[in-house]
């Protein structure tokens, strides 16, 4: 943190405005009029399906490609040359050469963002040894397993220690334990003030990483918010075991749908309702309850619900 400068302020600066960005392709939209913004500091999830137009609006972002229309801004300027050195970025097709060792991909990327060699080959040594790949650093590329491989290129988006990282579906094709080792390593990053947006169609990672989150679907914006804030849009659900025979009308009238499997009620809320006026007319009806748990929402039936509420088709 810069000395004698205001947290807060520095936490409220956006490093991209994003502002009714549209793009089509062969007269097919695949962007209709995005606008979002990421603040520094931040682990912004950009979620949606395969198809969202996740990766098309992440490229426009970068100045990858341009937009049909709209407006970027990156630290506070349009995408160019005014960004080197400042953005990491790791594409959904992985690119490091096969036939080069580990560090010397590190170095590769580490210099065309404008590092020289010598520092680069010695970033490359001690990122490896801080994740714990020190002894694959002069093994090739091609050699490695893919989570290995996609953990260096990972380092390699991080080695000349940009300011802001952008993850094109860092996660795709890992299994679950290369996919809690990139969390974490994401997470390192996060904590030494690094901003960083992440696009995934697996809103578990976003649950567990992310501040902010958005929701594409179809080419536009369904939700631009914190994650408290999405996961409230998730139907909230209920498991009650009560062998009372009365407990079914008294849950009937607070209830959206409700499946019952013995003295166990599965009981979907009703939108305006909440586990305390169920829990308030149990008692009320004096029910013998034996269990009253309330599950944890999930930011995957938040997204579900938010897609058929404002579907953009």
């Amino acid at each position: 943190m810069l000395e004698n400068s205001n947290p807060l302020e520095i936490n409220a600066k956006n490093v991209l405005s994003v502002s009714n960005i549209y793009k089509s392709f062969a007269g097919r939209p695949a962007v209709r009029g995005v606008s979002f913004q990421v603040r520094s500091g931040e682990i912004v999830g950009f979620l949606g399906p395969n198809g969202a137009g996740k990766t098309t609006t992440l490229r426009m972002a970068l100045g990858l490609i341009a937009p049909d229309s709209g407006d970027i801004k990156l630290f506070g300027q349009a995408p160019g040359p005014s960004a080197f050195g400042r953005i990491g970025f790791l594409p959904e097709e992985r690119g490091l050469y096969a036939k080069i060792s580990a560090r010397d991909g590190i170095a590769h990327i580490a210099c065309l963002n404008g590092m020289k060699r010598k520092d680069a080959l010695k970033r490359a040594d001690d990122m490896l040894a801080r994740y714990g790949l020190g002894d694959i650093a002069r093994k090739k590329i091609k050699t490695l397993s893919k989570g290995m491989a996609q953990k260096v290129q990972l380092i390699a988006a991080i080695a000349h220690d940009p300011e802001f990282l952008v993850l094109d579906e860092p996660f795709s094709g890992l299994d679950p334990v290369n996919q809690k080792l990139l969390e974490d390593m994401v997470r390192e990053i996060a904590g030494r003030g690094r901003t960083i947006i992440f696009s995934t169609h697996v809103m578990e990672h976003a649950e567990r990483l992310c501040d902010q989150i958005i929701l594409l679907s179809k080419g536009q914006k369904i939700f631009d918010g914190g994650l408290n804030q999405a996961l409230a849009h998730a139907p909230r659900r209920l498991e009650i075991e009560t062998p009372d025979p009365k407990a079914e009308a008294v849950f009937a009238p607070l209830v959206h749908s409700m499946t019952r499997s013995g003295d166990i009620y599965n009981i979907v809320l009703h939108p305006d309702k909440e586990s305390r006026h169920v829990l308030a007319a149990s008692v009320k009806a004096k029910l013998d309850l034996i269990r009253f748990e309330p599950e944890k929402p999930s930011l995957h039936e938040a997204f579900v619900t938010l897609v058929a509420n404002g579907d953009p088709s």
